[in-house]
């Protein structure tokens, strides 16, 4: 639990950023560079469009 105390303070401290961020991505159409063979890193992009909430979940 102690480990994501840090996650979840950080989480609640930018919830409202984080909302923003991802409500600005909604309904544009996303280049994931193919449909049957997305170039990896355009769909990483498009499926993680928050770059707070990437930055708290990638310090875990």
């Amino acid at each position: 639990a102690a480990k994501f105390a840090p996650v979840a303070a950080a989480l609640t401290e930018n919830e409202d950023k984080i909302i923003a961020e991802l409500i600005a991505a909604e309904g544009k159409p996303q280049d994931i560079g193919g449909y049957f063979k997305p170039d990896t890193a355009k769909a990483t992009a498009a499926m993680r469009p928050s770059a707070t909430l990437n930055a708290i979940i990638d310090a875990i």
